[in-house]
């Protein structure tokens, strides 16, 4: 697994994990009725889903760059 490829898995995991934290942080605001800790939550979201957009590029990145070099 190349190097880009790799960076592309871990930034997928790491984005689950913070959009899992995310949700939890924003359930916990729901369930007390605070308003920071629901939109904190919601942009842990959000970050986490960016992150894990990131990685899937890097990792479609990667595998264009293996097809090519198979083409020389």
């Amino acid at each position: 697994m190349d190097d880009m490829h790799k960076k592309g898995t871990e930034n997928r995991a790491k984005g689950m994990a913070e959009e899992a934290k995310g949700r939890v942080r924003a359930a916990a605001g729901d369930l007390t009725d605070d308003t920071g800790q629901k939109v904190e939550g919601n942009v842990e979201q959000l970050k986490g889903k960016a992150q894990q957009a990131l990685g899937k590029a890097q990792q479609k990145l990667s595998n264009l760059d293996d097809d090519d070099s198979s083409d020389k």
